[in-house]
Order: structure tokens, then C-alpha cells, then sequence
């Protein structure tokens, strides 16, 4: 071994044993966790503080936080791994103590105290805050869909249990078919056995889907997953998966997570305002301030834009175009002109669409105007295949109008967007892995995406303000 560099005799006695904090450097993230939680009110937060009378005394609270939040800055989900990564892990012995709590001790905190751990990851928003590091009331929001743990076969919906059943049914008749040409030929009697053994085999499994087609009508949303029973099919990016939308607000000076919500709805349209008002509550900005927010067209809905406008809050959303008159060559809303002090369209042709009548469309009060001049206009090939074209102009449509505007007239947020809120997103997925949620149904899986979002934030604000300075300002 001359001339390399030469490590310690492992079998070498030491006369003063060395200390575990000996091998825990300054700048080490792991003295932020320490630090953090030993500042957080547990009891305050609805986490078990005080002993059982009897029986085996349980884990602290605070000892089992430290644990979760360590192996998930480190990208250690599993309770396995870090039952394994407690009795190895110098960093995590430090910790905790050198305690090594069993997989299902680890697992079962988790699970029992979900909500209290999702008010640690808002305790650490608030901490940001204090901070200062949310200098911008600006916030991009957007959703993205996470795996969850159930596969796309044990899911149902409508047209997916009518395309399974015409498979199980076309398998059947196929191999009657096959059954009724082997009478004929008089075939070997293993072969036939075969045949109605499979037939049995599908008949049962008609008999099955049948059965879950039932549990699945019965659904509030016509749909049922067999292994996350809140996990639903969801589009993302052309193909489906079966998972949750995972929403966030995001600041766009730091790029902080500052709220963020689990939800299994697939849409993101009626998500605009309430994360927005999460939002503006974790970043303490008052009723009278104004909070900015952008999202991409999948929130673009008129009554989001409405009600974040009257909570005081300025939506950058652009406009999605739902009509299919482009793709026919005809004329848009768009190219329909709004006058508002005669509260008449005028139309590409220079003529005048007047009021006419107001009714309610699915809650809302639609005002309706047309012209009687389309019988004789040269244009209407381009513009309507009835007798008249007529626009519909909802009692709010101001509101979305100054969106518009607004949008027109500040075109970089699209690109401030996309540069705070799908970082973040990928990051996340990154650590995950390629299975993302470990845990099962809405609620657990919320308490593991917030587990999840405060480490991100740490790592975040570590790398902003440093290692030692954020645990003197902790400490402060």
C-alpha cells in the first residue's frame, strides 16, 4: 500500500472515545432539521407529547419528525429504508439519538398524525415570512398530476368497463367458435377441456366486472380504483394516469412553495381562487393589499376570474378558446367588437348586433344580441350557418375583459410562469422517483406531498440564505 493514502486500522483502540457531534460538520443540513424542530411547538400543533400511564413508553414526537424530515431531504421515503438508515446513518444517529424505531413505529407516525405534519410544512411558510423572503406579492399557480399506487388495470371508468367487457365478451364468443369447430373434427378431449375451462374462466370475469360496473355506477364521479380508492384517471400530456393533481402557489422572487393542496380532481378550472386566497393568507398580505397571481389557460373560467377579483386579487390567466368556428373558417368571438356606451357588438361586416333578451345559462345571466341585417350580408358564409349570428355577453364579462387587457398589456408573466412554478414540479418528481406517491388514499397522500414540499422549501432557503445564518435567525 506504499504511496497511496493510507485509512485508520479498523481494529485500533482509541483512548477517549470520539463524539458523535465530532462527525457532523458546521455547515451540515442536518443541524438545520435539529434546529428547526426543536423551536416548533409540537403540543400546539396536535402531535402526542405526553406519555401513555402504561405499557412501553412511545417514541417523542419531535424525535420521529427529525426522522421523516431527514430521510426525505435525502430522498429516504420508505419506513424500511429508514429503519435501515437510523442504525448506519451517523448523521441521522446524531439526530435521533441514536434511536432506531422499527419500520411500523415509523410507518404508523406518518399515518397518525397527518394533519399535524401538514401544519410543520405551513410552520416553515410562516418562518419564510418572517424572513422576509417573500419581498413580491406575485405568485404563479399551476397543477401537475402525480402517479398514485394503483395501476391503470385496477382502474374503472365508464368507457374503460365498456371496452373491457366487449373484450371479455368477444374472448368468449371467439373461443365457442373454437369449441364448436373442435366438436366437429372430434378432437383430442384435453384440448376441449382446455376450451371450457377458459370459457369458465371469462364467464367468471364477466360475472366480476359486472359487479365492480355496479360499485362504479353508484360513484358521485362514475368512476372506482380498486387499490387507492381516491386515486382517479387522469389526462396528462396526451395519455392518462391514474394519480392526483397536485396544485401550488408559488413566489416568484425565491421560488418558495407557499401553499399547495392534493386534490383528485383532474381540472385545474375551479382551482384559480382558492389558491389564491391560500396564498394570500400564508403570505399574511391583507384584505386591502393586492395580490397578483398567473396561471396558465387550463384555470382560465370567468367566475375564478369574478371571485379573485372580489377578494382583491389580479389574475393574469389567458383566455382559452373553446369554439370551433376558427377550425370552420368562420368568424370568432374575438373579431366581434363590444360598445359600451351603446351596449351593442358591432360585427366584421360594420353592422350593429343590439340587445335583445337576458336569460340564465347554468347559473349565470347571459345577455343575447343579433342583427336582423344577416339575410342580406355577402360575409355570412364566414360568419353563421343559421339565420342569424348571435352573441352571448355574460353580466360580469367586464371582468373578463380587463383580464384580457391586463394580460395584453404585461405579456412577460406567461414567461416569469413558467420559469417559478414548473421548476419546482420537476424537482419534486425528480426526488420521488418513478413511482411518486408511496402511501394511499387523499389524506396520507397529502401528508406525504407535504412532507415532500418542506423539504423542498429548507433546501430552498438553505441555499439562499446559508447554513449558518438561517440557524442563527431560527434561533433568534
Amino acid at each position: 500500500m506504499s504511496g497511496f493514502i493510507e485509512g485508520e486500522d479498523r481494529h485500533q483502540a482509541t483512548l477517549f472515545p470520539e463524539r458523535l457531534d465530532d462527525y457532523i460538520a458546521e455547515d451540515s443540513s442536518v443541524r438545520v432539521i435539529d434546529v428547526f424542530i426543536d423551536d416548533l411547538d409540537i403540543s400546539g400543533l396536535g402531535f402526542k407529547t405526553e406519555p401513555n400511564d402504561t405499557g412501553r413508553p412511545a417514541y417523542h414526537a419531535t424525535t420521529m419528525l427529525k426522522l421523516y424530515v431527514y430521510g426525505y431531504l435525502n430522498r429516504v421515503h420508505s419506513s424500511r429504508r429508514l429503519e435501515r438508515e437510523a442504525q448506519r446513518n451517523v448523521e441521522l444517529m446524531w439526530l435521533v439519538g441514536r434511536l432506531a424505531p422499527d419500520f411500523k413505529t415509523i410507518a404508523d407516525f406518518r399515518k397518525n398524525n397527518g394533519e399535524a405534519i401538514r401544519l410543520v410544512c405551513r410552520e416553515f411558510v410562516m418562518l419564510c415570512r418572517k424572513l422576509d423572503l417573500f419581498t413580491e406579492a406575485f405568485v404563479a399557480i399551476d397543477g401537475s398530476k402525480f402517479k398514485a399506487v394503483n395501476n391503470r388495470d385496477r382502474n374503472f371508468t365508464r368507457a374503460k368497463m365498456k371496452r373491457r367487457l366487449a373484450e371479455v365478451e368477444a374472448s368468449i364468443d371467439r373461443y365457442l367458435a373454437k369449441l364448436v369447430s373442435a366438436d366437429r373434427q372430434e378432437p383430442a378431449e384435453d384440448k376441449t377441456q382446455r376450451l371450457e375451462d377458459k370459457i369458465t374462466a371469462l364467464k367468471q370475469e364477466m360475472a366480476r366486472l359486472k359487479k365492480l360496473e355496479a360499485r362504479m355506477l353508484e360513484a358521485p364521479d362514475k368512476q372506482i380504483s380498486l387499490t387507492d380508492p381516491d386515486a382517479r384517471s387522469m389526462n396528462s400530456r396526451g395519455s392518462g394516469l391514474v394519480g392526483y393533481n397536485v396544485q401550488t402557489a408559488v413566489e416568484t422572487e425565491n421560488h418558495l412553495i407557499v401553499a399547495h393542496e392534493v386534490t383528485n380532481v383532474g381540472s385545474d378550472r375551479r382551482q384559480l381562487t382558492k389558491m389564491a386566497k391560500q396564498a394570500k393568507s400564508a403570505m399574511a398580505i391583507k384584505k386591502k393589499q393586492k395580490l397578483r397571481v398567473v396561471a396558465d389557460r387550463g384555470y382560465y373560467r370567468g367566475e375564478e376570474l369574478l371571485a379573485c377579483d372580489e377578494a382583491n386579487i389580479t389574475a393574469y390567466v389567458p383566455k382559452s378558446d373553446t369554439s370551433g368556428n376558427r377550425a370552420k373558417g368562420q368568424f370568432g368571438r374575438d373579431d366581434f367588437h363590444y360598445i359600451g356606451k351603446d351596449d351593442e357588438y358591432e360585427c366584421p361586416a360594420g353592422e350593429r348586433l343590439i340587445y335583445r333578451f337576458t336569460r340564465e345559462e347554468s347559473g349565470k345571466m347571459i345577455r343575447r344580441y343579433w342583427t336582423s341585417a344577416c339575410f342580406g350580408c355577402p360575409i355570412k358564409s364566414k360568419c353563421t350557418t343559421g339565420q342569424y349570428r348571435r352573441v352571448s355577453r355574460w353580466e360580469h364579462e367586464a371582468v373578463v375583459e380587463a383580464a384580457e387587457v391586463r394580460l395584453d398589456q404585461n405579456p412577460t408573466v406567461m414567461r416569469t410562469r413558467r420559469a417559478a412554478v414548473e421548476h419546482p414540479f420537476g424537482t419534486l418528481k425528480a426526488w420521488m422517483g418513478s413511482t411518486h406517491f408511496l402511501t394511499k388514499t387523499l389524506d396520507r397522500v397529502s401528508t406525504e406531498m407535504s412532507l415532500h414540499v418542506l423539504v423542498y422549501n429548507l433546501k430552498r432557503v438553505m441555499r439562499i440564505k446559508g447554513i449558518r445564518p438561517l440557524i442563527e435567525a431560527i434561533q433568534a
